[in-house]
């Protein structure tokens, strides 16, 4: 089973979501962690492969986005989970691709520096 590692607010952040978006995305990411795919997992645009997930569910209180990614061979690392508060369209935000670019640049260092241990 691969390690799992949250970026930033990440985890925070999704213990804020209601019970039922949690266990949803509990799920994928430990599916992941098992080097599994969720059935509901997409690549996220704009990102240039398959190793960076989206994951999108819903509920009465909204659209709830967590991504991930699993680039790596021993971890999956949690980027960012938020609400989608966007009213117009289905694409994520570009104030939420550019923490997601972050995130995932502190990521590729912490696992470079895991990897050197």
């Amino acid at each position: 089973m691969k390690s799992l590692y949250w970026v930033g607010s990440s985890k925070k952040d999704l213990r804020e979501m209601s019970d039922e978006i949690k266990d949803a995305f509990g799920f994928a990411i430990f599916l992941a962690q098992q080097g599994q795919k969720h059935d509901k997992a997409k690549a996220l645009k704009g990102f240039g492969s398959a190793g960076v997930l989206e994951l999108v569910e819903s509920n009465q209180g909204g659209t709830y986005r967590t991504v991930y990614t699993v680039r790596f061979k021993d971890a999956v690392y949690v980027l960012h989970c938020f609400q989608k508060k966007s009213k117009s369209g289905i694409a994520t935000p570009k104030s939420e691709i550019d923490l997601i670019k972050t995130r995932l640049k502190q990521a590729e260092a912490h696992a470079r520096e895991v990897s050197h241990e």
